[in-house]
């Protein structure tokens, strides 16, 4: 029998690369284990990128105002890990700016050949896939007439991004890779949209890079699907921990599971939810 392909989205490799106890929390326990509450960051993030994708995507031209960008951020507002409503109010407004700078000086009729799209492609060992914010369908660039793809990212980070993260970002290069196979169209461009400075982070793969990326993604599959094997094998908590170690970093900090992952608690201190969007006074890590 032909061996059984590995599937997985760029999520959940870089998951694994990360934290091997995180991913099995993440995709083996069941149940799966609590975890801690949501960030706000995500909750900034989540709301921009629904509001994105109902303009883009959903909304006919003549209901692609600022008065009705205004009214969806509202209406999609959640509360989740802010410090307080004054907090929750204060990034509500900061996300409307963000995207009504975003969009001030965009084509109310142009339509993205994609949005909230899902692109796959398989290899001899994988099956990869992954939901891409936008695809830009634009003339292409080498003088032929004809047109080419660009994948776009939105991003909500405080820290401005830079063309090395676009060309280094593995789930980027993944989503060229699949846009090529499902849509059968050329795609090099990479965009990481950037929406608190309004700045655009582009790259262009080449067939080298894109290779690059794949191998690193088939490697991390291998290693994954090798450990999947060894959980259905049914593990020992002593054997789990053998073969889904912790991963001890300054990340640990940001981990959904760090109140029930000691060796996180120890390397980093566990961030307030709302952390991500303002500094804040660091805790005294656990000594436990």
């Amino acid at each position: 029998m032909p061996t059984k392909l590995f599937v997985a989205t760029p999520t959940k490799l870089l998951n694994f690369a990360d934290c091997k106890r995180k991913y099995r929390y993440t995709y083996l326990e069941t149940p799966r284990p609590p975890k801690g509450p949501a960030w706000a960051h995500n909750t900034v993030g989540g709301v921009v990128h629904e509001v994105l994708a109902e303009f883009f995507g959903r909304w006919p031209a003549a209901r692609r105002t600022p008065d009705e960008v205004v009214a969806k951020i509202r209406s999609s507002w959640r509360q989740d890990g802010f410090r307080d409503e004054q907090q929750s109010l204060t990034w509500r407004e900061r996300a409307t700016d963000m995207v009504l700078g975003y969009l001030r000086d965009s084509d109310p009729y142009y339509e993205p050949l994609g949005v909230e799209r899902t692109v796959a492609f398989t290899t001899e060992r994988a099956s990869l896939r992954g939901r891409v914010d936008r695809i830009d369908e634009r003339p292409a660039r080498d003088g032929s007439g004809g047109s080419e793809l660009a994948i776009v990212d939105y991003k909500t980070g405080r820290h401005p991004l830079t063309s090395t993260d676009a060309r280094s970002s593995l789930a980027m290069a993944l989503y060229v890779l699949g846009a090529r196979r499902v849509l059968r169209r050329p795609s090099t461009r990479v965009e990481l949209h950037h929406l608190p400075t309004n700045t655009v982070a582009a790259a262009d793969h080449d067939d080298a890079s894109l290779a690059r990326h794949q191998r690193r993604a088939e490697s991390i599959a291998d290693d994954a699907a090798a450990a999947e094997a060894h959980w259905r094998t049914g593990l020992t908590p002593a054997e789990a921990d053998k073969h889904f170690p912790p991963e001890p970093s300054p990340l640990c900090g940001w981990c959904d599971y760090a109140q029930i992952c000691p060796p996180g608690r120890r390397a980093a201190p566990t961030r307030p939810p709302w952390s991500a969007l303002e500094d804040v006074p660091t805790p005294t890590p656990d000594p436990t």
